[in-house]
């Protein structure tokens, strides 16, 4: 279990959240915020597919990298920000379905890195199948906040 240094970290996280203009322009929303772990809920759309009518692979890295990368940000400090360095992603099976949720969870917590991971599901007439899995590092930007527009 890990501990948020921020008493007030959701409220941070759904405040920068929203103001990701990318999450807004595909239609994600991140109902689930708790230390360490985030939840991006994707409904499908067809502007988001790709040639096959599955979610694009693009996308599905987009919601892996944000959930795992809040996941991480909640862990810190009000006055620390984090900035994706790499991640690895493995799609599984093609993302089909009405919903995508992509929960990320940290790793290990560290004061410069930390690792993380999102695991992608499809959601398809009450089914869920894992689709993608990622695993990430992020680095931290001490006295660096988020940018405010």
């Amino acid at each position: 279990m890990h501990k948020a240094q921020d008493p007030q970290f959701a409220e941070r996280i759904r405040a920068s959240f929203g103001r990701q203009q990318a999450m807004r322009l595909i239609g994600a929303s991140m109902p689930v915020i708790e230390p360490g772990y985030t939840e991006i809920h994707l409904p499908h759309k067809p502007e988001i597919t790709q040639q096959h009518g599955y979610i694009h692979g693009g996308v599905v890295g987009m919601i892996a990298d944000s959930a795992a990368g809040y996941a991480a940000s909640t862990l810190t400090s009000h006055e620390t920000g984090v900035l994706t360095v790499e991640y690895k992603l493995n799609l599984l099976t093609p993302a089909e379905g009405q919903l995508l949720i992509a929960e990320g969870s940290v790793i290990r917590y560290g004061r410069t890195l930390i690792v993380t991971r999102a695991d992608v599901f499809a959601i398809n007439d009450g089914s869920k199948t894992q689709c993608a899995v990622m695993q990430q590092t992020i680095m931290t930007l001490h006295g660096k906040k988020d940018n405010v527009l």
